[in-house]
């Protein structure tokens, strides 16, 4: 690509290698068990997740896409930031979005516990509800909770007539949310977002759908708006409605406190040039 920059270039190269495994290795299964990111107290949560999910892709659009937001900003906030600044603020910028999504994962599982804690199951059983397999196809599917919860509380000996309608949405609920994977590379790339339109707020953007410039100071605010208000009524906007809206939320947040603490303290000490 022509005027690409060092970073931007090797982590588009990062992310189509590990694209391209995905859809060659294990039957893309394997791939997602290694390097997706799960809920930590999922049984295949693994640490390295928390990095590497951001180099996964859920398909090629997604890929595109994302790839391509990464070269349009990326490359110019590196012009400006450096190799290594801009390495370091991308990932920090990732990690951000995993640290909001598990905040919010983590209040909504303590809500649908405190439904389930009045069975005074064991937590060992509760564990186990946690990690059944109940995906069919792309869906999770409610029929197969129900099916695999028998035989399991029969171990327990313990009584499947105890679990009544709302306990049963708080299972379900707490299996899709802790059996769900985050992939992509969106988070960190809201985070880049916030910085161009910090670093140059006077250029103007524009959606592909929508052909009208808009200056960067009120189309990225925009932007995070349509995402805040995707997160809190599940209605998406211009994204997929599996989208990580929250994720988005964190990665941009992360961003504009980064970038507001670097532009306060560009005079002193502790500037990183």
């Amino acid at each position: 690509m022509r005027g690409i920059t060092e970073t931007v270039k090797h982590l588009i190269i990062i992310n189509a290698i590990m694209f391209i495994g995905t859809l060659t290795i294990g039957q893309g299964e394997l791939f997602y068990r290694w390097f997706a990111l799960y809920y930590p107290e999922n049984d295949l949560f693994y640490p390295w997740q928390i990095i590497t999910h951001m180099f996964m892709h859920g398909g090629v659009m997604h890929l595109f896409f994302n790839m391509f937001a990464l070269y349009m900003f990326g490359v110019a906030v590196e012009q400006v930031f450096g190799s290594r600044k801009f390495i370091f603020f991308y990932i920090s910028s990732g990690l951000g979005a995993v640290v909001l999504t598990y905040l919010v994962y983590y209040i909504q599982i303590g809500g649908y516990l405190m439904d389930i804690s009045k069975l005074g199951l064991p937590s060992e059983l509760i564990n186990a509800v946690f990690n059944l397999d109940i995906i069919s196809g792309n869906r999770f599917e409610g029929r197969l909770l129900y099916e695999q919860m028998e035989p399991l509380f029969a171990s327990y000996n313990q009584e499947i007539s105890l679990v009544n309608g709302p306990v049963f949405d708080a299972f379900f609920n707490i299996n899709v949310l802790s059996r769900g994977t985050m992939v992509g590379a969106s988070g960190a790339l809201m985070g880049v977002l916030v910085a161009f339109g910090m670093i140059y707020p006077e250029s103007r953007l524009m959606l592909l759908f929508l052909p009208v410039p808009i200056k960067a100071k009120y189309f990225i605010p925009g932007i995070i708006i349509l995402d805040i208000i995707s997160a809190v009524t599940g209605q998406s906007f211009f994204s997929p409605s599996n989208t990580a809206y929250v994720a988005h939320i964190g990665g941009a947040l992360t961003g504009f406190i980064m970038m507001w603490y670097w532009k306060k303290n560009q005079f002193n000490n502790n500037r990183w040039n």
